[in-house]
């Protein structure tokens, strides 16, 4: 007899590690139907059984997600209706929280006999603690992608497991053989969406001319996240009346992450992959000044850079608000460049924090938990 899974992803980055987790179980358990909806690479695996979804359903911000209530009302429905109709032996729920914790406690209640799995941990340990006992409640297991997450939820009598973090298989992918770093060369990472990039670039341009000043061998590269970005970033160049001073290139973050000597980078996702690469940086952090004082109120973490919440203390110099501007910003550069003793420390640190995130194998190790669920079924 088969067995059988549902599986929910909202976003493209959910639908990667879907993808992922998907092929290792399919391997693992020969004779396995897969329904549920997500995206172009967990279709590529599963078949007609999944509706693409993802570039309706992946929108920011309360507003955007009220203007299209009756669109995920609608889809919401249609997705319990099926599932109820497959019966699966388990529903599989890949991050997407604000959708998939609503959806988990609707199947908890038509379909107690499946059992709910969740891969990618929404970020309650940073804000929306609530949630924890909601999940408590409706969930069988959590499979978390960081080491300090499985203890919160265990605290509320929730299963949770450490899989590792697939990061790690998709940065090593992008390895170098043979890089070797600048040390004149600056890397510059403002951000990948328009908005940050508005906020934050200007400010490095800034920061280069200042360096640049005082030292005329000194490099400077920016990878934009798309051609329009790209475009962007070089309109705010002539702005500035920075010429060729930044070279400009779509794409290259992770190849500039290994060549660079140090860099400043928007806080996000790329700091932890600089940190994998043993990149010197400092974070920077800006947003409208209501929208920071809001995040103050909900966020209760000591570190907003996801290298210091790993290594539970501060290892990379955070500059936010106010203090992401030019002058310390070059000062907090010019360590990296003017000591190597500087740079050789961090990036020890960063070493030794990045070990934590765990080897490469995550998504096989995701797979052979609720492939240890199925066998139950």
């Amino acid at each position: 007899m088969s067995k059988r899974v549902y599986v929910v992803a909202g976003e493209l980055s959910g639908d990667a590690h879907g993808a992922g987790l998907l092929r290792s179980l399919a391997e693992m358990v020969p004779d396995l139907e897969i329904h549920g909806a997500g995206g172009p690479e967990m279709a590529e695996i599963t078949g007609p059984g999944l509706r693409d979804w993802v570039e309706d359903a992946a929108v920011m911000g309360v507003w955007e997600v009220l203007k299209r209530y009756g669109w995920f009302k609608q889809r919401f429905a249609e997705m319990l209706a099926e599932l109820k109709n497959f019966q699966p032996d388990v529903l599989l729920l890949i991050d997407y929280p604000g959708f998939n914790l609503r959806f988990a406690e609707a199947v908890k209640r038509e379909c107690p006999r499946t059992r709910i799995i969740y891969y990618i941990s929404p970020k309650v340990w940073a804000w929306n603690k609530r949630r924890i006992p909601v999940m408590a409640r409706v969930l069988d297991e959590v499979l978390c992608l960081f080491p300090f997450e499985p203890p919160i939820f265990q605290t509320a009598g929730l299963k949770a497991t450490f899989v590792g973090n697939p990061l790690v298989d998709e940065l090593e992918e992008k390895r170098l053989p043979g890089a070797r770093r600048d040390e004149r060369l600056v890397g510059l990472f403002p951000g990948s969406r328009e908005r940050e990039v508005a906020r934050l670039f200007p400010m490095m341009v800034e920061t280069a001319k200042r360096l640049k000043s005082s030292d005329g061998d000194l490099k400077f590269e920016v990878p934009a996240a798309s051609a329009k970005l790209a475009e962007q970033i070089r309109g705010l160049m002539a702005e500035a009346g920075a010429g060729e001073l930044i070279a400009v290139t779509t794409g290259g973050s992770h190849s500039l992450m290994q060549r660079a000597g140090c860099a400043v980078i928007a806080s996000g996702t790329a700091t932890l992959e600089a940190a994998y690469y043993g990149l010197p940086y400092c974070l920077v952090y800006r947003v409208a000044p209501l929208t920071y004082l809001l995040a103050k109120m909900l966020v209760k973490i000591e570190h907003i850079g996801l290298v210091n919440i790993l290594a539970g203390e501060g290892v990379v110099e955070e500059l936010i608000q106010a203090k992401a501007e030019p002058v310390s910003v070059a000062r907090s550069l010019k360590g990296f460049l003017d000591s190597p003793g500087k740079r050789e420390a961090l990036q020890a640190r960063l070493a030794e924090t990045s070990a934590k995130l765990g080897g490469k194998g995550a998504h096989e190790r995701a797979a052979r938990a609720v492939a240890g669920w199925l066998a139950q079924r």
